[in-house]
């Protein structure tokens, strides 16, 4: 928890599952057509991952912590259990994307798909030596019903994982092209604020939002006395484009995916596997300092 709270870097998510493996495995220059089932799509992503958790550009001098997908928790590194290679080895802490995707959209949200065996889950990701889990939501419109579902859902959720011994990362995503973002942006700020006031002292969270419109607009959130850190997703822009908009927020440090591992391919030798890899963070964290 204090590396979370205070340790300079950011959080790399790792935890690409379902429909976005194909995208991630593409962008990575792995066609469709090399695998024949779900194992091996997941066994080759495992390798991508894999290769950049064991890089020596991916280490905790910069990279506060990892967001992992289920079956990679359930993989191992190097010989050992994902997330005791994460921490044991590379001093960064282990996160679980534990959300099954998204509802279909009503008043303007995506709120989470029920999540089936969640106790089950969380209690493995304890066992595993998990410290806090991820869940992701999407709001697409100023619609005062549909952000109140999805932050309602959001600390719902939250306040089980909790329970669990779990440190959450609740991720309300505001879509980067809606047309009355800074409006969502409003409205979601407000119900975070009142949802966090509801919180006990000692339960305390991970918020995972889009870069704001209006700059340092969730400065103030970042010093909430339940709010352990404030991230940012890259939300479809480009590296480019989502590390300057990051560096224009204070206190505001990267969880970005897609935009972390852009400009990696498969063909790649090792050498300059680890100098594109190497880039990407050093931007990525020079971002997440400001």
């Amino acid at each position: 928890m204090d590396r979370i709270r205070h340790g300079a870097g950011f959080i790399a998510a790792l935890d690409q599952s379902g429909g976005s493996t194909p995208r991630a495995l593409k962008a990575y220059g792995i066609e469709p057509d090399a695998w024949s089932s779900e194992e091996e799509m997941f066994d080759l992503v495992h390798a991508m991952r894999t290769r950049v958790m064991t890089s020596p550009a991916f280490t905790s001098e910069r990279i506060l912590a990892a967001i992992l997908f289920e079956r990679t928790l359930d993989s191992e590194v190097e010989g050992r259990p994902t997330a005791d290679y994460l921490w044991d080895v590379k001093g960064i802490v282990p996160f679980l994307k534990v959300d099954k995707g998204l509802a279909e959209e009503a008043h303007g949200a995506r709120v989470m798909k029920p999540i089936p065996n969640l106790e089950d889950t969380l209690a493995k990701a304890a066992d595993k030596h998990v410290f806090g889990t991820k869940m992701r939501s999407v709001i697409l419109h100023a619609d005062t019903q549909g952000v109140a579902a999805v932050v309602d859902q959001q600390f719902e959720i939250a306040n089980q994982i909790l329970d669990a011994g779990l440190t959450p990362i609740i991720e309300p995503e505001v879509d980067i092209h809606a047309p009355d973002k800074t409006g969502i942006e409003l409205l979601l700020l407000a119900s975070l604020n009142a949802h966090l006031d509801d919180l006990r002292e000692g339960r305390d969270v991970v918020l995972k939002l889009t870069i704001p419109s209006v700059t340092d607009f969730y400065h103030a959130l970042m010093h909430h006395p339940r709010v352990a850190r404030v991230a940012a997703l890259s939300g479809g822009y480009t590296r480019a484009e989502a590390v300057r908009r990051l560096a224009r927020n204070r206190g505001l440090i990267a969880s970005f995916s897609r935009a972390l591992l852009e400009g990696l391919d498969v063909s790649q030798t090792q050498a300059e596997f680890d100098a594109a890899l190497e880039a990407s963070i050093a931007e990525v964290y020079r971002a997440s300092t400001t």
